[in-house]
């Protein structure tokens, strides 16, 4: 695949499942093979559970640092309502890594709103038309020996889906900076399970 002069990547959560810090791997990968790099953070009431989003634009040609509506490339989304959130941003030929992990919100939680179940978020994102492909991440981190892994296994999952111009060495690299010897093992089984099941979704 050809890759484009420009790629936009949203990445979307709630506080507590490392949005800023898949962001800033992704991000210090692509600096590091020497392409330009911009984008924003948006945190809301992250220390209890609120959303928070991360563009980032890799390339040439970026005007500013938020991606414009329409023009997301690929949408990770950790939460899944939280990718409903962004579905203004994206086109027909975009492609969602949605987390099937489900965070109800305080408001579900307590009664004052409903979670909406994962088929009708799945088909609302998919009506755009978007590529949509769900991924258990806490299954994989899991497996991987730890569910705080549950990111990188994402961050794996977008390196596999062969839309970035980011090595995946690279990417390892970077995760191999962030964690000490225990924990950048656990995180780089992580990273690699996750390329592996996006790329096995990719083949089906």
């Amino acid at each position: 695949m050809e890759m484009p002069q420009q790629v936009n990547v949203i990445i979307c959560g709630v506080g507590g499942q490392g949005v800023i810090l898949i962001s800033e791997i992704l991000g210090s990968a692509a600096v590091k093979e020497g392409l330009a790099v911009t984008g924003s953070e948006v945190h809301g009431m992250a220390a209890r559970g609120g959303s928070v989003s991360s563009h980032v634009r890799i390339g040439k040609g970026a005007l500013a640092p938020t991606v414009p509506i329409g023009k997301c490339d690929i949408l990770v989304a950790m939460e899944p309502a939280e990718s409903l959130r962004n579905v203004s941003y994206l086109s027909p030929s975009s492609v969602v890594l949605l987390s099937t992990q489900i965070i109800l919100p305080f408001t579900v939680s307590s009664g004052r709103s409903s979670y909406p179940v994962l088929e009708k978020i799945v088909e609302e994102l998919s009506a755009v038309p978007a590529q949509v492909i769900t991924l258990d991440v806490l299954h994989i981190a899991e497996e991987a020996g730890s569910l705080f892994a549950a990111n990188t296994a994402m961050i794996g999952a977008l390196v596999g889906s062969g839309r970035l111009p980011v090595s995946a060495e690279s990417v390892k690299g970077e995760i191999k900076a962030r964690f000490d010897a225990g924990a950048s093992r656990v995180n780089l089984k992580a990273f690699e399970l996750g390329y592996r099941r996006l790329q096995m979704s990719l083949e089906r």
